[in-house]
């Protein structure tokens, strides 16, 4: 390459990013802005009260609240990588976003979901011993263990989300400099890309790939022998309470795995675009506001702390 190759290439490359956001329509953007503020405030205040309960309440300090515990912390911080900047997007003519802090957030992105993806997988684990062997669960669910099954979520996810923002980094970025999104995610940032994607792609298809069919065979597994144990359970109590403590974790892995696979596992057409960022919405914004709810509403534990706590508070 020349030396006026080399000029043309530096002066063309994209220093920074202009997120098109959720919709292009003026009559649309006040409206918007309210109901993701009330979604993020909702979404914080939410996370934060059931880390506080669980850390305040020493009858809510099991395994399976370690593991809530955890939930909620990556759902705050998940939800503070791109809300921000997204409600910007409804009070700014031009919504910017520098190379650099595209490529965080693309990392903090990453290393969040991949994290709330094993953090779940090692739900579904304890849940199987507390029902399966359940003379066994102090000693299989120590917190040694407990700790290192936290310890290799946000380790595959922090390895995760240096392979993918690694890879991207390596691109070249010199046509146009316009994001089809609300935030910095994968897909849309590979549209962008002037140079060849195919090792991007590569390692997207094998670190998803394996992170999904781990998770779920693991989760698939676990709720299997679940199962089985329940149709072998004589007493009709002990199927209902074996249920109750499964029932919180199914409804926030089916939202959690059912909206990223309609947002990333879909036919490439010019009309997938909308549908893509449509439901990224449901795990972006959703899930993070839900999973608080889920886990107090369905929850007597959760319930009985909520009422301690306020008597306290009162008193």
């Amino acid at each position: 390459m020349t030396k006026e190759q080399m000029t043309v290439k530096n002066d063309s490359s994209v220093s920074e990013f202009i997120l098109m956001g959720l919709t292009d329509q003026p009559e649309l953007q006040l409206p918007l802005f309210a109901l993701f503020l009330l979604n993020y405030t909702a979404t914080v205040m939410g996370n934060l009260g059931l880390m506080n309960l669980i850390f305040l309440n020493s009858n809510l300090h099991t395994p399976m609240y370690f593991f809530i515990f955890n939930l909620s912390f990556i759902d705050f911080c998940y939800s503070m990588v791109f809300t921000p900047k997204m409600l910007m997007s409804f009070v700014l003519e031009r919504n910017t976003i520098s190379f650099r802090g595209c490529m965080t957030q693309l990392f903090f992105f990453c290393f969040f979901v991949n994290s709330e993806s094993y953090v779940l997988t090692a739900m579904a684990y304890d849940r199987y011993v507390a029902i399966c062997k359940p003379l066994m669960y102090r000693l299989v669910m120590s917190p040694g263990i407990c700790f290192m099954l936290m310890f290799g979520s946000y380790l595959m996810g922090f390895v995760s989300a240096m392979a993918h923002t690694g890879c991207m980094i390596r691109l070249s970025f010199c046509d146009s400099n316009i994001i089809n999104h609300y935030m910095c995610d994968l897909f849309p940032l590979l549209q962008l890309s002037c140079s060849s994607t195919y090792v991007n792609e590569l390692v997207s298809s094998v670190v998803v790939g394996t992170a999904i069919i781990l998770c779920c065979l693991i989760i698939l597994i676990s709720y299997a022998m679940i199962l089985y144990n329940i149709i072998h359970m004589s007493s009709g109590k002990a199927w209902s309470k074996a249920l109750g403590t499964c029932g919180s974790h199914i409804i926030t892995v089916s939202f959690f795995y059912g909206s990223g696979l309609l947002a990333y596992v879909k036919p490439s057409s010019a009309e997938t675009v909308g549908q893509g960022k449509f439901f990224s919405m449901f795990y972006t914004f959703l899930v993070p506001m839900l999973n608080p709810l889920i886990y107090s509403l369905r929850n007597k534990d959760v319930k009985l702390a909520v009422k301690k706590t306020l008597k306290r508070v009162t008193s």
